[in-house]
């Protein structure tokens, strides 16, 4: 059972070393979120094939702002570990 698109999305981050530089964009694009999910609905016929399933969670994250906040949590915990 998947944990969720924050949790996926934090997880393929942090395997990859991303986890700093992920939560700094995502901390500093917090306010252009909206028009974020939006840009991503209307190239989702080009991304969606480039990305596959995880295009999904993608947008997933960018339409709820508490998922978004949950990536952010997630990749900052992952920090102090």
């Amino acid at each position: 059972m998947s944990a969720g698109p924050a949790t996926d999305l934090a997880t393929f981050l942090r395997r990859r070393g991303l986890a700093a530089p992920a939560r700094l964009l995502l901390d500093a694009h917090r306010p252009l979120r909206p028009l974020l999910a939006e840009a991503g609905a209307w190239l989702q016929p080009v991304l969606s094939p480039l990305f596959g399933r995880r295009y999904a969670g993608l947008r997933g994250v960018l339409d709820d702002a508490d998922q978004y906040d949950a990536v952010i949590e997630e990749l900052t915990d992952a920090e102090h570990r």
